[in-house]
C-alpha cells in the first residue's frame, strides 16, 4: 500500500488529502482548513465515503496552526497514517523550476527568495514543507508548481516591454493554475481526444481566476502573468491594472509597498467594487436589490469576455472552451453572460443545459464545444508525486 498526502495551501485556507496509489488513486481522506487567521475557523475531515469524521472550530491563528492539527490528528488516527511521501501545490517556481522537484534544502532556498513575488501563497506553502519534513523526516517530498504548465509558453508570451536587465532578474510572465489546467487536459483527452488536440481555452474561475489558450496541449497563453494579481478581476484582486495606478498609489496617496500589496490582494477584485462580498453567488443573489453588485458582477463578466476573445485570436481560433471552478462550474449565470455576443467566434450557449450545468452546454448548432468540468488540483499532485518518487526510487514505494 503507497499512502501518499497532498497539501494545497491557499491564502486563507488549506486543502490536504490522503490517497491510496496502490488502488488507483484511492482517496482515504479528504481535509479542509477554512478561514484560517480569522475567527472560527474551521477543520473538516471526510473519510473515503465522504462521510464526516471531524467538522469543528479550532483556533488557527496561521497556517502552521492549521498544519499542526493536520499532522496531530493524522498520527493518532486509527493508530497512525504514515505517508510513504507528501506532494506540495507550490504556486511559484520562477524561473529555475518547469517540472515537479524533490524537495531539498536548495529548493526550499530558492523558494524563499521567490517570496517578494507571491507573498500570499509562497510563505504558506513553504511553512507546509517545513512542517512535513519535521513530522515525516523519512518521507520524501515533491514540489509541484502551479508555473510549470506555462513554462513551454511562446517567448514572445512570456515577455514584457520592459529593460532587458529586468528579464534577466525574472521578471516575466508565468502564468498560474497550473495544476488545474493540467488536469483538465488529460481528462479531456480521456474525453474526446481530437478536441484536446485542438484549440481550447480553459476559464478556471473561482476566487482566483484566469484563463488559458491551450493548442496541441501546450499552454500558448494565459492570463495571469508575473503574479497571481494579474488578468481576471478575482474575489479580492483587481487582475490587470494600468501601471500608472500603481505609481498614482505610491506617489499622491502616499501608500507603502505593503499598504498597497494588502490593497490588491486582499481589498480589491469583487470585495472592492461590490462592497459587499468577495463570493459571486452572494453578489447574484443580491444584484437585482443592490446596484454596486450588479456592477461587480457585470465587470467580472466583461473581462472575462473580452480575455476570451484575446485568447482566441492568440490561438487562431477556438474549438473548445471549458468553464471551470467553483464560479465555472456551479454560476449558469457568469457562464451565460461571459459567451453572450460571442457567436461571431463560434459561440452558442444552449440555455437549458447551462442552467443544469450539463457536461456539454453548447447549442448543437454551435461550432465552438463548450463543457462544464470538475478540476482536481490535489490528483495532480499525487501523480506527480508517485511518479517522481517512483523513477528516483526516493521513497519507500514499491512500483
Amino acid at each position: 500500500m503507497t499512502h501518499l498526502l497532498t497539501i494545497n495551501t491557499g491564502s486563507s485556507s488549506l486543502k490536504a488529502a490522503v490517497y491510496d496509489m496502490g488502488h488507483g488513486e484511492a482517496i482515504v481522506l479528504v481535509v479542509q482548513f477554512e478561514r484560517i487567521g480569522q475567527p472560527h475557523s474551521q477543520m473538516r475531515i471526510m473519510n473515503a465515503e465522504r462521510e464526516t469524521l471531524v467538522d469543528e472550530e479550532l483556533p488557527l491563528p496561521d497556517h502552521t496552526a492549521a498544519l499542526e492539527a493536520l499532522l496531530d490528528w493524522l498520527k493518532s488516527h486509527e493508530g497512525g497514517v504514515e505517508p510513504d511521501a507528501v506532494g506540495h501545490r507550490v504556486v511559484h517556481g520562477g524561473a529555475a523550476y518547469s517540472e515537479p522537484q524533490l524537495i531539498d534544502d536548495n529548493l526550499v532556498t530558492v523558494l524563499s527568495r521567490l517570496v517578494p513575488i507571491d507573498p500570499l501563497h509562497l510563505p504558506q506553502a513553504i511553512d507546509a514543507i517545513e512542517a512535513t519534513r519535521r513530522a515525516y523526516p523519512d518521507s520524501p517530498q515533491v514540489a509541484c508548481f502551479d508555473t510549470a504548465f506555462h513554462r513551454h509558453m511562446p517567448r514572445v508570451a512570456q515577455m514584457y516591454a520592459l529593460p532587458r536587465r529586468l528579464e534577466k532578474e525574472g521578471v516575466v510572465r508565468y502564468g498560474f493554475h497550473g495544476l488545474s489546467y493540467e488536469y483538465i487536459m488529460f481528462e479531456l483527452r480521456s474525453l474526446d481526444r481530437e478536441a484536446a488536440r485542438g484549440r481550447v481555452v480553459i476559464a478556471h474561475l473561482g476566487n482566483g481566476a484566469s484563463m488559458a489558450g491551450v493548442k496541441d496541449g501546450v499552454s500558448v497563453d494565459t492570463t495571469m502573468g508575473f503574479t497571481p494579481t494579474g488578468g481576471l478581476v478575482m474575489g479580492t484582486r483587481p487582475g490587470d491594472l494600468d501601471p500608472g495606478v500603481l505609481l498614482y498609489l505610491l506617489q499622491s496617496e502616499d501608500m507603502s509597498p505593503d499598504q498597497l500589496d494588502t490593497l490588491l490582494n486582499k481589498q480589491s477584485g469583487l470585495l472592492g467594487v461590490s462592497e459587499i462580498s468577495a463570493d459571486m453567488h452572494d453578489l447574484l443573489d443580491r444584484e437585482s436589490q443592490d446596484k454596486r453588485a450588479s456592477e461587480a458582477v457585470a465587470l467580472f463578466c466583461y473581462q472575462a469576455r473580452k480575455y476570451l476573445g484575446a485568447l482566441t485570436a492568440s490561438l487562431g481560433g477556438l474549438d473548445t472552451l471549458v468553464f471551470t471552478a467553483g464560479i465555472g462550474e456551479h454560476a449558469a449565470p457568469v457562464r451565460e453572460r461571459i459567451c453572450a455576443g460571442l457567436e461571431f467566434l463560434g459561440i452558442r450557449l444552449d440555455l437549458d443545459r447551462n442552467m443544469r450545468s450539463a457536461p456539454i452546454i453548447s447549442h448543437e448548432d454551435s461550432r465552438v464545444v463548450i463543457r462544464v468540468m470538475h478540476t482536481d488540483e490535489d490528483v495532480m499532485i499525487a501523480r506527480h508525486t508517485y511518479r517522481i518518487i517512483s523513477h528516483t526510487g526516493a521513497s519507500r514505494v514499491s512500483v
